[in-house]
């Protein structure tokens, strides 16, 4: 009954902690008055001419936010001003795409330069991977050098492009943080920490005078709440990577790990060691290797580094630490000492780093849902309650553990009188 009450918890543990809340956060763009700007296709900005942007009552436009950045829209007659705003004081580069998904979409993507300067880069990808300079763009993207921020609390970059007949937009973003280090436009570009996907109605007007009137409700003017739309194949990924390694690692194991602290003092012959070794080895290891290699996957698609974060170390540490624990129960169970006079070290070592494995794979399950899935999708933190389920499981394990201690007694003792019948 403890097993499948563990059970129903940890399922339910496993499918909140990747549970995704789409409602989003707005920020205030404030209205643009005199712009210098310098066309740049490909290019480093630099200052050019100046025009008057000028938010006059009735202009059209939208804007939308996320965790990590802004996009603003405004129209312009026969442009259209997008300005990409940090929500965060350091910024690697912003980007924006005009699709629903990163491959084949033209893309702009933006950055700040040591002597001030923007560079605008346009770029398309034939895959989810890192996108190749577009020497030709279907069109071409014009930086405006004086209203990018490139300091400050909240950097932002701000680009004209000709207007189509796309009013109703879906547009991609993504957001780095790490600078290329480079003014040219073909410079490489590290793995985005946040991207999805996000619409803009263009068609929205504002009637106050001061620009598209964003508002952090999800109701009138330009303002509401950002849609992030469905998830990517990535992200449905990254989800089958939370879902299955949390089965393996907070569910199967610990359980595992239950049945010999209360069956092998109560059920006789190897019962026990039966179903320890089919929870830990057989259904642990095969939802670990899944589980992982997907994770590991969804980094290769997105052209990620394996090791950049904590949860991607941890995770590599514990994927090492699994095959040591199981290495070292099979070295227990298969190589008897001869005539032993006392349980062997190997016996504790085997203990320990279990309970070692499981608390950190706990920290591991928190690490994916708090910090990794918001980071790089750019969605929102899960709701609280996810929390209050972790909690209740991180109590419950090491209490129906602590409390299977009370039986060592006895098992030590049906031990050492196994030890002495099989000596004579």
């Amino acid at each position: 009954m403890k097993a499948f009450t563990g059970l129903a918890v940890a399922l339910t543990l496993a499918r909140c902690a990747l549970a995704v809340s789409f409602a989003a956060r707005a920020e205030p763009a404030a209205p643009s008055p005199t712009l210098g700007y310098g066309t740049v296709s490909n290019g480093s900005a630099t200052a050019g001419s100046s025009t008057t942007s000028g938010s006059a009552t009735g202009q059209k436009g939208d804007s939308k936010c996320v965790a990590t950045m802004c996009v603003e829209a405004l129209v312009q007659g026969d442009n259209v001003q997008y300005t990409l705003t940090s929500q965060r004081t350091s910024v690697g580069w912003m980007a924006m795409g005009f699709g629903s998904s990163m491959v084949n979409t033209p893309m702009v993507i933006m950055w700040a330069n040591q002597d001030g300067t923007v560079t605008l880069s346009q770029r398309q990808a034939r895959d989810e991977v890192e996108p190749s300079v577009v020497a030709s763009p279907p069109r071409t993207a014009s930086a405006l050098q004086s209203a990018s921020v490139t300091t400050g609390s909240n950097p932002k970059f701000v680009y004209t492009i000709p207007a189509n007949s796309d009013t109703k937009q879906t547009i991609i973003y993504a957001f780095g943080d790490t600078n290329p280090g480079s003014t040219a436009s073909n410079a490489r570009l590290l793995e985005h920490i946040a991207q999805g996907t996000m619409t803009l109605d263009l068609t929205k007007v504002d009637t106050s005078g001061t620009g598209t009137g964003t508002g952090t409700g999800t109701g009138g003017g330009a303002g509401g709440s950002s849609s992030l739309g469905p998830l990517t194949d990535t992200q449905k990924m990254i989800v089958a990577h939370g879902i299955i390694a949390t089965l393996g690692f907070v569910l199967f194991l610990p359980i595992g790990a239950l049945v010999p602290r209360y069956l092998r003092t109560f059920v006789g012959g190897r019962t026990w060691f039966k179903l320890h070794w089919i929870l830990q080895f057989l259904l642990g290891g095969i939802t670990i290797v899944i589980g992982v290699a997907l994770g590991f996957a969804a980094v290769s698609n997105r052209s990620g580094n394996h090791a950049s974060t904590t949860h991607k170390r941890v995770g590599i540490v514990l994927f090492v630490l699994y095959f040591a624990q199981i290495g070292l129960g099979a070295v227990i169970h298969w190589v008897k000492p001869r005539a032993p006079r006392a349980r062997p070290p190997q016996n504790y070592i085997h203990a320990i780093l279990g309970i070692l494995i499981i608390a950190l794979a706990l920290f591991q399950v928190r690490t994916g849902y708090r910090t990794e899935w918001p980071s790089i999708t750019g969605r929102d933190d899960v709701p609280n309650g996810v929390n209050i389920v972790w909690y209740i499981w991180v109590v419950v394990l090491p209490v129906a553990y602590f409390a299977g201690m009370v039986f060592l007694k006895k098992q030590y003792a049906q031990e050492r009188k196994t030890r002495e019948s099989t000596a004579y």
